[in-house]
């Protein structure tokens, strides 16, 4: 007979709480340079850092796989993950990619985003591109995607910039605490996120400002576009009553370099250059958003 009780545990409350840190690792504060993507063949280059985790990999965070992508000139790329969500971010080169029946032309600074299933990535001119999945949450789960939750959507590098161009030039935007752009699809009109589960900012630091701090319980995979020295980010779990985050720990922004950002963790990005930055965080905030559980909190808004 098949004792059902055998896998049953009992814990006294106070002792497993809250198990992170104990049981369960924190998010790892990984950095991955562009020379993982600078030569070489043709490949996925995944940003993993699933044994920091203790989870199966490749896993940048808990729910999210970040990667690189190189393909050569007339070379192609085929991705399949078990995932419901794909954002795409071309760092260099020219092609195109063919997924669930579409064909999406892309170049240097677009975004695009596919649903489900198998993708051909075919490249022109040497290419370079930065994916994003959500395939860890899926095999955390223990489930298949099986519904398209929208169709392949291209942000192209034009329409990034002029809607980008316009907040900046709003004349209240040096009062805000970003100046940036949500990207968002008609279908989830809730949350108005890049995809159900992704959540995306195309932004800009601006020469010579410090954006104050800000914390979220979403985990980021922060993508640094373009960025000359003197460009950085503090993070730390705790900010004094001056806005100055307590220990910090310091993230060098490096052109098409990527880095995460822990949950929770309080982070300020500093643009000590005569020259705009460029970044693209990607996160696990649409889910979060859906959940109401993101508490996305600033300093300046809970410090007036």
């Amino acid at each position: 007979m098949v004792d059902h009780c055998a896998d049953a545990l009992f814990f006294e409350y106070s002792k497993v709480a809250n198990p992170v840190g104990k049981t369960m690792p924190v998010v790892a504060l990984g950095a991955f340079g562009s020379e993982l993507h600078a030569n070489g063949p043709s490949r996925v280059i995944p940003l993993d850092l699933s044994q920091q985790l203790h989870c199966t990999g490749p896993a940048s965070s808990p729910t999210l796989s970040a990667n690189f992508i190189r393909i050569l000139p007339g070379e192609h790329v085929e991705t399949s993950p078990n995932a419901t969500s794909q954002l795409f971010y071309v760092i260099r080169g020219a092609g195109e990619t063919s997924s669930s029946g579409a064909v999406i032309a892309w170049q240097e600074g677009d975004i695009f985003t596919l649903p489900m299933g198998a993708a051909h990535h075919a490249a022109s001119k040497e290419a370079a591109l930065y994916w994003v999945h959500d395939e860890p949450l899926l095999r955390y789960l223990g489930v298949q995607a099986s519904e398209p939750k929208f169709k392949p959507t291209l942000y192209s590098k034009e329409n990034l910039d002029l809607e980008l161009n316009k907040v900046k030039a709003d004349p209240e935007a040096s009062k805000r605490s970003r100046i940036s752009v949500l990207l968002a699809n008609q279908h989830f009109p809730q949350s108005n996120t890049i995809t159900h589960v992704l959540w995306a900012m195309y932004g800009i630091l601006p020469a010579n400002t410090v954006q104050l701090p800000h914390r979220h319980q979403s985990i980021a995979l922060d993508l640094i576009i373009d960025a000359p020295m003197g460009c950085y980010t503090l993070l730390g779990e705790k900010i004094n009553s001056a806005g100055e985050i307590i220990n910090p720990i310091k993230a060098d922004w490096k052109t098409a370099s990527a880095f995460v950002t822990p949950p929770g963790w309080w982070h300020a990005h500093y643009n000590e250059s005569d020259r705009d930055a460029y970044l693209l965080p990607i996160q696990d905030a649409g889910l979060q958003t859906y959940m109401r559980t993101l508490d996305i909190q600033f300093y300046q808004a809970n410090h007036k």
